[in-house]
């Protein structure tokens, strides 16, 4: 492993260290903390979207075209650190909700500039990329299990305290990224290659079949990606999971997630894209019609372990995919925009949906009826792997010569 690769794995562990400290348990801290209502706690997650469609066309475009990667990165979590300190002090919904907006505008363009800077500086994505981005997902890890113990037996004001813990832990590794991200290789942007905006070339290429088709299952699976992380929670306690260890039970995928991004060059080269993709697909369907069986309890926590196969064979391959065929002055807004649809408009109109069928979906009871709401993203997910076997012929590309080109400017 190159000096180079060490860094960017490490630069992929502080990103993602910094999501999953707070992420898993921020529901519960507004929820059961600050006593917010659902339709605040529905706002404040819908600050990512928010921030994903701004990024879009300010992130992707200053990366593309007028600062170097690697110090936008160091801007970014500096002020997206001190946000997130700040919201360990916030009692009430619209301080919290505008400091939110603020860590997530400075955040989430982040997402896909670390993955611009790890290929700007690999040789071959394909085969490397996997083996540097699992490192985030170490990260997610890392900062997500302690916390199954931290809060462990803790009730009132120690259990508020220990969540509140959340934001301090995601801010300091913001300050840590931030700080090291001017020693990351320098990545300075593409202004020498032509003067169209870069966010505006990047959605025209939607005009080429293969890229809008891609758009269209990439929308379809994060709708059910989103499924995933919104019901899986209440779905496990009402199975018998006791709750302090669900946040440990959905790990399982991001474990799962290490050994199948080390091996998604591999499957890439021996299946393709269209086939490794529809695989990604076909987990996220399987996982939802294991949920809708509804027990043994075994069953519904060890089906996690697919989601290695959700996000690496479909979501990664994605971006690997981006990074190969749209041209250099617009790969960052590309990414972006990629980004849109899997962090922004999917789990934004994702919520939405699957709040909506929680609710027309009930037993005489009151009680959500899990097994009807498990077959909608089940069967969506099926209609997005069939799309996308049928409709999704992308073109050969050649990235040797370019990328020899560009390691050595």
């Amino acid at each position: 492993m190159t000096t180079t690769s060490v860094r960017l794995s490490l630069m992929m562990f502080l990103e993602y260290v910094i999501w999953g400290s707070w992420l898993p348990l921020l529901a519960l801290y507004l929820g059961g903390v600050l006593r917010f209502s659902g339709s605040e706690i529905g706002w404040i997650f819908a600050t990512q979207a928010i921030a994903c469609i701004l990024g879009l066309f300010v992130g992707g475009q200053m990366a593309d075209r007028l600062m170097s990667t690697e110090k936008l990165l160091a801007v970014s979590h500096f002020v997206g650190g001190t946000a997130m300190v700040a919201l360990a002090w916030q009692t009430s919904f619209w301080p919290f909700f505008i400091i939110m907006l603020v860590h997530q505008l400075a955040y989430v363009p982040t997402l896909s500039l670390t993955n611009s800077i790890s290929f700007h500086h690999v040789a071959d994505a394909r085969n490397e990329f996997g083996r540097i981005r699992l490192w985030g997902t170490i990260g997610w890890i890392a900062a997500s299990w302690p916390f199954v113990f931290i809060l462990s037996g803790k009730t009132g004001a120690e259990l508020a305290s220990a969540l509140a813990s959340i934001f301090i832990v995601a801010g300091l590794a913001s300050f840590i990224l931030a700080a090291f991200s001017l020693t990351l290789p320098p990545t300075p942007p593409a202004k020498g290659e032509g003067d169209k905006n870069a966010p505006l070339e990047a959605i025209k290429l939607l005009a080429v079949p293969a890229f809008l088709v891609l758009f269209v299952v990439t929308f379809m699976d994060a709708l059910v990606h989103q499924g995933y992380f919104q019901w899986t929670s209440p779905f496990l306690e009402r199975a018998g999971l006791a709750p302090n260890w669900i946040m440990a039970a959905m790990s399982i995928g991001q474990i799962a997630e290490i050994a199948t991004m080390a091996v998604l060059g591999l499957v890439l080269k021996q299946l393709g894209w269209r086939m490794t993709m529809a695989i990604g697909i076909s987990a996220h369907a399987l996982r939802f019609f294991i949920y809708a069986l509804g027990e043994p309890l075994w069953l519904m926590v060890a089906i996690n372990i697919v989601h290695g196969m959700c996000y690496a064979f479909f979501f990664a391959a994605v971006y690997i995919f981006v990074d190969e065929h749209f041209p250099r002055d617009s790969r960052a807004s590309a990414q972006g925009l990629f980004n849109l649809l899997i962090l922004g408009l999917g789990p934004f109109f994702g919520s939405l949906l699957w709040g909506r069928l929680g609710d027309a979906f009930r037993t005489p009871a009151g009680q959500v009826d899990f097994t009807r709401l498990f077959l909608a993203p089940a069967w969506l997910g099926v209609a997005a792997m069939v799309l996308l076997l049928v409709a999704f012929r992308p073109a050969a590309v050649t990235r040797s010569a370019t990328a020899s080109h560009e390691l050595a400017r």
